[in-house]
């Protein structure tokens, strides 16, 4: 199972969520593994800039403050009901180049070190284009701290970044969450956990072209973060 995401995309949390409760009621869970792939919404942002969520996207979509906070409100509601806490007043627009090759980097923690991300940016308030943070949050989910700040000086896993997200490119992926079983079978946006099963069920059972399951769930796209579906 490959999973394009970015760490700036709330749907993206909260589609993990949701597809994490499927694999728990997957009969076969045993047989699946998860295998992260990068995808950048907005490669422009300025590292080190430290806007707030609301600052950058007012001056992304030009809307007034008051309607970006009612989607925030309604998307906040929505990752509350699965579990997930989301502080919008806190979250500061970030580049996520290098927190996507700290996943990388994280090999068999990659799991752990999504989760530690997404729990950063959303609800903590977390600056994740800053490297002391990502250095931070690698020792907190157990990796060697000078091993990561050696290799993010560097430009270990900038090429598989980039690679996963030509990849995407390729499979006509314009919007994230977007997951793909075996590159057979596809479900694009946080889709209800029901769904998740569903694909979890069918991948296993066949293969074939790469078919969406499902109809329009809240999801990211490529010029803007969708928060008010």
């Amino acid at each position: 199972m490959e999973v394009w995401s970015d760490i700036a995309c709330p749907w993206c949390y909260i589609g993990k969520r949701r597809f994490a409760a499927a694999l728990e009621q997957f009969e076969h869970r045993d047989r699946v593994r998860v295998v992260w792939r990068s995808y950048q919404l907005a490669p422009e942002t300025p590292v080190g800039a430290r806007a707030s969520e609301l600052e950058a996207l007012a001056r992304h979509k030009g809307l007034p403050a008051d309607q970006i906070r009612q989607m925030f409100a309604h998307v906040a509601s929505t990752a509350a009901a699965d579990g997930l806490t989301m502080d919008f007043d806190t979250v500061i627009a970030a580049n996520t180049f290098d927190a996507h090759r700290l996943v990388h980097l994280a090999g068999d923690r990659s799991e752990d070190v999504m989760e530690a991300l997404f729990l950063a940016h959303f609800t903590d308030g977390r600056v994740v284009d800053d490297r002391d943070e990502l250095v931070a949050i690698a020792a907190e989910t157990g990796l060697d701290a000078a091993a990561i700040r050696a290799a993010l000086e560097t430009d270990a896993a900038a090429e598989q970044v980039r690679g996963d997200i030509e990849e995407a490119r390729l499979l006509g992926v314009t919007g994230v969450p977007f997951f793909a079983a075996n590159r057979a079978i596809g479900v694009s946006g946080a889709q209800p956990v029901e769904v998740f099963v569903q694909l979890l069920e069918q991948a296993y059972a066949q293969s074939g072209a790469i078919a969406v399951l499902g109809d329009d769930a809240g999801s990211c796209a490529d010029d803007s973060c969708a928060v008010a579906k």
